[in-house]
Protein backbone atom coordinates (compact mmCIF):
# COMPACT_ATOMS: atom_id res chain seq x y z
CA UNK A 1 0.00 0.00 0.00
CA UNK A 2 2.47 2.79 0.71
CA UNK A 3 4.88 1.02 -0.82
CA UNK A 4 3.22 1.42 -3.93
CA UNK A 5 2.43 5.29 -2.68
CA UNK A 6 6.08 5.54 -2.90
CA UNK A 7 7.05 4.51 -6.10
CA UNK A 8 7.89 5.82 -9.68
CA UNK A 9 4.11 3.63 -10.28
CA UNK A 10 2.32 6.07 -7.88
CA UNK A 11 2.71 7.98 -11.49
CA UNK A 12 0.85 5.54 -13.64
CA UNK A 13 -1.48 5.56 -11.08
CA UNK A 14 -2.19 9.07 -10.16
CA UNK A 15 -2.41 10.03 -14.71
CA UNK A 16 -5.25 6.50 -14.10
CA UNK A 17 -6.87 8.67 -11.46
CA UNK A 18 -7.35 11.79 -13.54
CA UNK A 19 -9.16 9.36 -15.86
CA UNK A 20 -11.40 8.66 -12.77
CA UNK A 21 -10.11 5.72 -11.29
CA UNK A 22 -8.64 6.69 -8.32
CA UNK A 23 -8.28 4.20 -5.07
CA UNK A 24 -9.11 5.45 -1.40
CA UNK A 25 -5.87 4.38 -0.18
CA UNK A 26 -3.44 6.47 -3.03
CA UNK A 27 -5.61 9.07 -1.53
CA UNK A 28 -5.19 8.60 2.22
CA UNK A 29 -1.23 8.36 1.00
CA UNK A 30 -1.41 11.70 -0.27
CA UNK A 31 -3.13 13.16 3.05
CA UNK A 32 -0.46 11.36 5.23
CA UNK A 33 1.98 13.24 3.69
CA UNK A 34 0.30 16.47 3.59
CA UNK A 35 -0.67 16.16 7.62
CA UNK A 36 2.95 15.30 8.06
CA UNK A 37 4.46 18.64 6.75
CA UNK A 38 1.59 20.31 8.54
CA UNK A 39 1.60 18.61 11.81
CA UNK A 40 5.04 16.27 12.13
CA UNK A 41 4.28 15.97 16.19
CA UNK A 42 1.14 14.45 16.17
CA UNK A 43 1.03 10.62 17.29
CA UNK A 44 0.42 8.29 14.93
CA UNK A 45 -3.45 7.54 17.17
CA UNK A 46 -3.79 11.24 16.17
CA UNK A 47 -2.82 11.07 12.61
CA UNK A 48 -4.19 8.18 11.80
CA UNK A 49 -7.49 9.86 12.94
CA UNK A 50 -7.29 12.74 10.53
CA UNK A 51 -6.54 10.95 7.67
CA UNK A 52 -9.18 8.39 8.31
CA UNK A 53 -6.79 5.02 8.60
CA UNK A 54 -7.09 2.88 11.26
CA UNK A 55 -3.82 2.75 13.50
CA UNK A 56 -2.24 -0.16 11.76
CA UNK A 57 -2.42 0.93 8.52
CA UNK A 58 -1.08 4.36 9.64
CA UNK A 59 2.01 2.72 11.29
CA UNK A 60 3.10 0.59 8.45
CA UNK A 61 2.60 3.45 5.96
CA UNK A 62 4.84 5.26 8.21
CA UNK A 63 7.47 2.61 8.24
CA UNK A 64 7.63 2.49 4.33
CA UNK A 65 7.66 6.29 3.72
CA UNK A 66 10.68 6.24 6.41
CA UNK A 67 12.14 3.07 4.21
CA UNK A 68 11.84 5.67 1.00
CA UNK A 69 13.31 8.13 2.62
CA UNK A 70 10.50 10.31 2.65
CA UNK A 71 9.94 10.92 5.87
CA UNK A 72 12.23 11.32 9.12
CA UNK A 73 11.45 10.30 12.56
CA UNK A 74 13.13 12.21 15.65
CA UNK A 75 12.11 10.79 18.99
CA UNK A 76 11.59 13.11 21.78
CA UNK A 77 10.45 13.46 25.74
CA UNK A 78 6.56 14.95 25.39
CA UNK A 79 5.04 16.97 28.06
CA UNK A 80 3.87 13.87 30.44
CA UNK A 81 7.73 12.49 30.23
CA UNK A 82 7.02 9.66 27.65
CA UNK A 83 9.07 8.80 24.59
CA UNK A 84 7.38 10.39 21.25
CA UNK A 85 7.86 10.68 17.93
CA UNK A 86 8.25 13.80 15.58
CA UNK A 87 8.10 13.10 11.43
CA UNK A 88 9.45 15.64 9.30
CA UNK A 89 9.43 15.07 5.05
CA UNK A 90 12.65 15.22 4.16
CA UNK A 91 13.39 16.40 0.81
CA UNK A 92 12.68 13.70 -1.23
CA UNK A 93 9.37 13.67 0.78
CA UNK A 94 8.85 17.34 0.24
CA UNK A 95 9.02 16.54 -3.62
CA UNK A 96 6.94 13.38 -3.52
CA UNK A 97 4.18 15.80 -1.85
CA UNK A 98 4.74 18.64 -4.24
CA UNK A 99 4.11 16.06 -7.30
CA UNK A 100 1.46 14.34 -5.69
CA UNK A 101 0.13 17.35 -5.03
CA UNK A 102 -0.05 18.61 -8.62
CA UNK A 103 -1.52 15.46 -9.88
CA UNK A 104 -4.45 15.49 -6.92
CA UNK A 105 -5.05 19.11 -8.49
CA UNK A 106 -4.96 17.99 -11.88
CA UNK A 107 -7.34 15.08 -10.94
CA UNK A 108 -9.54 17.91 -8.99
CA UNK A 109 -9.87 20.23 -11.91
CA UNK A 110 -10.82 17.36 -14.04
CA UNK A 111 -13.42 16.32 -11.81
CA UNK A 112 -14.70 19.82 -11.49
CA UNK A 113 -15.07 20.35 -15.31
CA UNK A 114 -17.23 16.92 -15.70
CA UNK A 115 -19.40 18.23 -12.78
CA UNK A 116 -20.01 21.70 -14.96
CA UNK A 117 -20.96 19.73 -17.88
CA UNK A 118 -23.27 17.43 -15.56
CA UNK A 119 -24.77 20.83 -14.42
CA UNK A 120 -25.40 22.14 -17.39
CA UNK A 121 -26.93 19.12 -19.21
CA UNK A 122 -29.41 18.63 -15.72
CA UNK A 123 -30.08 22.71 -16.31
CA UNK A 124 -30.76 21.78 -20.02
CA UNK A 125 -32.99 19.00 -19.31
CA UNK A 126 -34.83 20.73 -16.44
CA UNK A 127 -35.75 24.03 -18.81
CA UNK A 128 -36.82 21.61 -21.64
CA UNK A 129 -38.89 20.07 -19.10
CA UNK A 130 -40.25 23.37 -18.07
CA UNK A 131 -40.99 24.01 -21.65
CA UNK A 132 -42.69 21.13 -22.34
CA UNK A 133 -45.37 21.27 -19.17
CA UNK A 134 -45.91 24.89 -20.05
CA UNK A 135 -47.01 23.78 -23.79
CA UNK A 136 -48.93 20.72 -23.18
CA UNK A 137 -52.89 21.14 -22.43
CA UNK A 138 -54.35 19.99 -19.10
CA UNK A 139 -55.99 17.88 -18.64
Amino acid sequence: MCAYFCSNSYVQAVNAQVQGKITLMEEFHYKLLKVLQDNPDLSQRELAREVGLSLGKTNYCIRALIEKGFIKANNFRNSQNKVAYAYFLTPRGIEEKVQATAYFLKRKVAEYAALEKEIEQLRSEVKKSHSEANVLPEG
